[in-house]
């Protein structure tokens, strides 16, 4: 079992603690269960790992670094436990407080690191050249942080994180508080790293946006679960769950506009409403065109949506459908065997 990182249900549980100053009578100790079972494996790739606050990720990454110990489960990398230096040496972490020191040069900061690392004194050198290239931050070494922009320092996190030449790469919120321009700059990049080092990349992030561009897989987090995972199309092109849905309704329309709803209403025309997604492949079946002519129903397209993820497509089409009862069913059933996502919303 090579190059596979597992988090085999994992558990965590926190016992709050009773304060001295406390007089109420039988107090007693708030458990809070932290993570439930959390199992996800990871294999060379991009994965996302999505979550609101409190879902539990902040304590996931506690437990991945070592600095916090699970109560039961177990953390493996290629099958036996990830634990001590040996794995320490093939994690790669970038956290969201990056804790930058301003008056160091981007060169000294690296350095440092690096020393930290227990990276060989005369390979330093060599180490921030390398890690300074891949983020393309090479001209700015001699710079001090201090005049570094955000997307910079950013850079440097991840440089930090690439020492070693690690087989994983933690990545906390990687593109928090950072503009689109830079967001997208440092999405391109963490892809690349992927695409051109190897390295595992677990994107930890709220951020539905960051998910979509550029991961391969996700697992979806609420409550210490993991609620839902599988490859970014299947979970998102037909989500289970309300959380899994809540993220997909950031990033697409999925839902008839309130504006729309009491146009719809006024009119009087009954018929049906239809969304219908279409994912992957089936972007190219002409189903609306098809469902006029063989079916003689009136569609209406009451509103659309596109969004790309990874090298395909997800489409969502909220349809109006007007006719005769047997028409419309008749057109329902034709759009089931086109294996396109058909679901019938009911205005409220």
């Amino acid at each position: 079992m090579s190059r596979t990182f597992t988090l085999d249900s994992i558990h965590k549980t926190y016992i709050s603690q009773i304060s001295l100053f406390t007089f109420k009578k039988n107090a007693q100790p708030q458990v809070k269960k932290a993570l439930s079972g959390v199992s996800i494996t990871l294999t060379p790739g991009l994965y996302g790992l999505l979550g609101p606050n409190g879902a539990g990720k902040s304590t996931l990454i506690h437990i991945i670094t070592g600095t916090l110990a699970p109560d039961s489960g177990e953390v493996l990398w290629c099958g036996k436990p990830a634990m001590g230096i040996a794995f320490r040496r093939i994690l790669g972490y970038m956290p969201q407080q990056q804790g930058l020191y301003d008056s160091y040069t981007g060169r000294r900061f690296l350095a440092y690191m690096a020393a930290l690392k227990e990276i060989p004194r005369k390979a330093v050198a060599a180490e921030v050249d390398r890690v300074a290239a891949a983020v393309n931050l090479t001209a700015e070494l001699d710079k001090r942080l201090s005049a570094y922009s955000g997307g910079m320092k950013q850079r440097v996190g991840i440089a930090r994180a690439l020492a070693l030449s690690p087989s994983i790469l933690l990545c906390d919120e990687a593109t928090s508080a950072l503009d689109p321009q830079t967001t997208e700059s440092i999405l391109a990049l963490l892809k690349k790293i992927n695409r051109e080092l190897g390295v595992t990349i677990l994107l930890i992030t709220h951020q539905m946006q960051v998910v979509q561009r550029i991961c391969n897989k996700v697992a979806v987090m609420e409550n210490g679960r993991i609620v839902e995972q599988g490859t970014v199309l299947d979970v998102f092109g037909s989500p289970k769950q309300e959380i899994t849905r809540s993220f997909v309704r950031a990033i697409i329309q999925d839902e008839v506009p309130q504006s729309i709803q009491k146009i719809v209403k006024a009119d009087g025309k009954g018929g049906k409403i239809e969304k219908l997604k279409f994912v992957g492949n089936t972007v190219n079946e002409p189903v609306i065109a098809e469902i006029c002519q063989q079916s003689g129903v009136e569609v209406n397209i009451l509103c659309a949506s596109v969004q790309e993820m990874q090298d395909s497509v997800m489409c969502v089409f909220l349809l109006r459908l007007l006719g005769e009862e047997s028409a419309i069913a008749a057109a329902e059933a034709f759009i089931d065997k086109t294996g396109v996502l058909r679901e019938e919303v009911v205005l409220k």
